[in-house]
């Protein structure tokens, strides 16, 4: 205590990293590889495959629910694979957790070819065999530690200890867990049984039976020891060693057996000043841990304040059930195999992927180049899968572990729309009614982020890429990677760092980093058009020359032939007049000024109701003609690009071309 005082704060820090390594060396007590016999696996066998699904299925059941015993089983015949893990009932479920997972990866380091393996934790017991392991006791492997001191004495000792194993034991046959303490001479002893979830009061009974009988040949007399076997542990300290908080029920009381037998030897002198000794370092180490916690909570809230407002407790929660394993993700989709993958995007592939309850899952895989940190990551998801509409494709989670940062969508069976839109024979599928209710669809989407959601949302990269279609041709925007939030109070912001695809970007924020709601407004009008047309804004021709689809639209509306500029598949499938009125509130929303173009509640209004009077459009604003469909990000620089707008004049803009480095995008092919 007075070398800690001296010391200071690096002694502190020096002591901590030491009872931290102690901690995680004790975490880990011993495995066994095989057990009646040493039958293998290789690599590429279907065993292999079977035993990674049942690990799988066991990080994913802890993941899930705080029970503390898993189970799995996976395949039939000699490749069937039998698995369980179980967790003491004193510990936390996020240590459980932990532990299920340390102890799978252990194993499969350390048991990377055999089908029977156990592996014992302090917190957890894993095993897994070819054969039954469910409701069965297994006796051996046995494995045992103990404390090399001898009890002052040794004959009180093992009496004391052998009335408390036998109180525990009475209580752990019925609820496979008890933990207890009893008072010896100057302090006192403590004491812990276990028994595997699946046996019977019977089964327990009997483990912990053979557990007690080897104390005579392992421990007695020993200040401390434990016996496990792969159906039971027990084990005995002059330390506190497990939770008293969460294992505070008292053990029933029943008769006390006969004592452990003595074993005769020499009292030891120095045990008080020994156990005196144990006592000090064992408070000084839960001062530390007191320490440890304190820092490490206000160092929490630090780092999770102020990304996004209103950020409170439900969002720590959150994080946890929207949390995926990663060894769940890697099976699902066959360890990201080709055959499963779905596209490659700029800020990474997607695959598609099967859970192991059969739902169907898109799993965008991001780029390990990104910049992004992980409580920032993390809160960006949480937020994106708090939104709940029809129109808008779900983000069901996430896994961020080392390097891989992964986000796991619902799968939407269509692709996105520009797939069906874009293609000679596709878009015939699309009718005029298809068409119009993916526009109104995609209306009521946008309205929600802007005005419904939790925060205001800006989508910024709005396009037909990130529209998906469900089976029944329902539009789903997806890619929230470009996305700004805001307060409902807030309507807008500028920006030096640009994301998007030119020609879908409203003049002001391409030009001047300058957005708001109606630049998603900018965005849906060119979508329209698109839709109508079936055309891509950038790559349409008229005739022999090429212009941009908004500057066609506007020019036909002038000349009273706006019919020009739908798509002749549809002219015949639907109403004429719904047609014309989709394009003139395209134009609204595509106009220079910002002012001027309405907000997504009117577009809807307008969609809704043909009641509704529509303004006389304006000019539509300029775009960029040199790099339109490209898919940049620019900071201002003296770089000079031609600008051009409708009238043919010209404007110099300085910007410099770099990589899109957005967070995520659309967890679908393009």
């Amino acid at each position: 205590m007075i070398l800690v005082a001296s010391q200071g704060s690096s002694l502190l820090i020096l002591c901590i990293f030491i009872c931290s390594v102690s901690v995680i060396r004790s975490d880990f007590f011993n495995h066994a590889c095989g057990r009646d016999n040493n039958v293998n696996y290789t690599s590429n066998s279907l065993y292999k495959a079977n035993l990674d699904t049942a690990q799988s299925t066991l990080i994913s059941a802890a993941n899930t629910n705080n029970s503390g015993f898993y189970t799995a089983s996976v395949g039939e015949g000699p490749d069937q694979v039998n698995a369980l893990v179980y967790c003491r009932d004193d510990v936390q479920p996020d240590i459980c957790r932990s532990c299920v997972k340390d102890s799978i990866n252990r194993l499969r380091e350390s048991c990377n070819s055999t089908k029977e393996a156990d592996i014992w934790y302090d917190e957890c017991v894993l095993r897994y065999s070819n054969g039954s392991i469910f409701n069965n006791v297994e006796t051996w492997p046995l494995v045992y530690l103990r404390n090399p001191s001898n009890a002052s004495d040794m004959d009180q000792f093992n009496k004391e200890l052998g009335d408390l194993l036998y109180k525990l034991k009475g209580q752990a046959t019925q609820e496979k867990f008890a933990s207890g303490e009893t008072r010896y001479i100057f302090t006192n002893i403590y004491g812990l049984m276990k028994c595997s979830p699946d046996l019977s009061s019977t089964q327990c009974n009997n483990c912990l039976d053979g557990l007690m009988a080897s104390i005579q040949s392992c421990c007695s007399g020993k200040i401390g020891g434990r016996i496990i076997n792969p159906s039971c542990q027990l084990r005995f300290e002059i330390y506190n060693f497990y939770n008293e908080t969460i294992a505070a029920a008292p053990p029933p009381q029943v008769p006390p057996p006969p004592s452990v037998p003595p074993v005769t030897g020499k009292d030891d002198n120095n045990t008080p000043t020994v156990i005196i000794i144990v006592l000090v370092i064992v408070g000084i180490f839960v001062m530390l841990v007191v320490l440890v916690c304190i820092f490490k909570r206000k160092r929490k809230q630090r780092t999770t304040t102020g990304r996004f407002p209103n950020d409170n407790e439900e969002d720590v929660s959150s994080s946890e059930s929207l949390q995926y394993d990663f060894g769940t993700i890697e099976v699902a989709t066959n360890y990201f195999s080709d055959s499963n993958k779905l596209g490659q995007g700029g800020f990474g592939a997607v695959y598609k992927g099967t859970l192991q309850n059969g739902q169907e899952i898109a799993v965008k895989r991001l780029s390990r180049g990104s910049s992004q940190g992980q409580q920032e990551f993390i809160n960006e998801v949480i937020l994106v899968a708090k939104l709940q509409h029809r129109n808008l494709v779900r983000l069901l989670g996430f896994c961020f572990e080392g390097t891989e940062k992964l986000l796991i969508y619902e799968f939407v069976q269509n692709a996105s729309l520009d797939h069906f839109i874009f293609d000679s024979v596709k878009r015939s599928y699309l009718d005029w009614e298809k068409r119009y209710k993916i526009i109104g669809g995609v209306a009521r989407g946008i309205l929600y982020l802007h005005e419904d959601s939790r925060l205001r949302i800006i989508h910024r990269d709005l396009k037909a890429s990130n529209v998906l279609l469900d089976t029944e041709m329902n539009p789903k925007i997806a890619d929230f990677g470009m996305a700004r939030l805001f307060n409902l109070d807030e309507t807008q912001g500028i920006t030096n760092r640009i994301v998007g695809t030119y020609g879908y970007m409203a003049p002001e924020y391409a030009m001047y980093g300058q957005f708001s709601v109606k630049s998603d407004v900018f965005s849906f009008g060119v979508l329209v058009l698109e839709i109508l047309s079936g055309q891509k804004n950038h790559s349409f021709r008229n005739g022999e020359y090429e212009e941009d689809l908004a500057s066609f639209a506007w020019k036909n509306w002038r000349e009273g032939t706006p019919s020009n500029a739908i798509d002749q598949i549809v002219r015949n499938s639907g109403s004429i007049h719904e047609m014309i009125r989709c394009i003139h509130i395209a134009l609204l929303c595509v106009q220079e000024n910002v002012a001027d173009r309405p907000t997504m509640a009117s577009v809807v209004l307008m969609l809704s109701s043909f009641s509704h009077t529509l303004a006389v459009p304006s000019e539509p604003a300029f775009f960029v003609q040199s790099i339109i469909g490209q898919e940049v990000s620019f900071s201002t620089d003296n770089t000079n690009s031609r600008v051009s707008n409708r009238s043919g004049n010209s404007k110099e803009n300085s910007v410099k071309y770099s990589i899109n480095e957005a967070s995520f995008t659309d967890p679908y092919p393009r």
